[in-house]
């Protein structure tokens, strides 16, 4: 999961050195954080915030194989 989501991020901001992903597990969820250059936020959040949101879809079907839960979090 981790892997899918680092090279997602990094294809879709300018600075993909920037991109720093923390991972926290908790239960039966994994709390993944990502962290980007400040004029990339909006890349990754998108328009009213649809392609976050794409991104969680695509993140919650890889771990529904694992029989987990995944959460995707933006930091500023």
């Amino acid at each position: 999961m981790r892997e899918f989501l680092d090279y997602v991020a990094k294809q879709l901001v300018d600075t993909p050195d920037a991109v720093r992903i923390t991972e926290e597990e908790k239960d039966n969820k994994v709390i993944f954080k990502i962290k980007v250059a400040q004029a990339d936020i909006g890349k990754i959040i998108g328009k009213q915030g649809r392609t976050a949101q794409s991104i969680r879809v695509l993140l919650s079907a890889i771990a529904a194989k694992t029989g987990k839960r995944a959460i995707l979090e933006v930091e500023d």
